[in-house]
């Protein structure tokens, strides 16, 4: 189980993991050890995540989410290091950090009118602006 914070819990069944070979410096080893890691989170299918929190996973995981409407997962693939266990470490951290930021309910703007005096300097300002405008027109004859 994941524990992403006091409410929520992302459990086994729904994280599944595969190893493949890593690229990158490694020499002999690259080409027989699998280290790198691909974590797959079945997001739409979770209980544990509400849908609104859904619909945010989805558009802060851009590329990394996979899948149609109705069976979409998050998939993070790690090769950072060339041991399988911290790689898997990695994935599950920045798994859980995404998670987090889709927890966090962005807050309603609330609009504003301009004030008084601000309104007042602006219409000065183009007031001033024509006038020089005006004064640099040809004069008719």
């Amino acid at each position: 189980m994941l524990r992403i914070s006091d409410t929520v819990a992302i459990q086994d069944w729904e994280l599944t993991e595969q190893f493949t070979r890593a690229s990158g410096p490694g020499g002999q080893n690259v080409n027989k050890v699998s280290t790198a890691v691909e974590l797959r989170f079945e997001a739409e299918r979770s209980p544990s995540l509400t849908g609104p929190v859904k619909a945010r996973l989805r558009r802060l995981a851009g590329s990394r989410w996979v899948g149609e409407e109705g069976s979409g997962a998050v998939l993070i693939r790690v090769e950072d290091t060339r041991h399988q266990a911290r790689n898997r470490e990695i994935a599950r951290e920045r798994l859980a950090a995404l998670v987090r930021t889709a927890l966090v309910t962005p807050k309603r703007r609330v609009p504003t009118k301009p004030t008084l005096g601000s309104v007042k300097r602006r219409l000065e300002a183009k007031a001033r602006r024509s006038d020089v405008k005006a004064g640099r027109a040809k004069v008719p004859d």
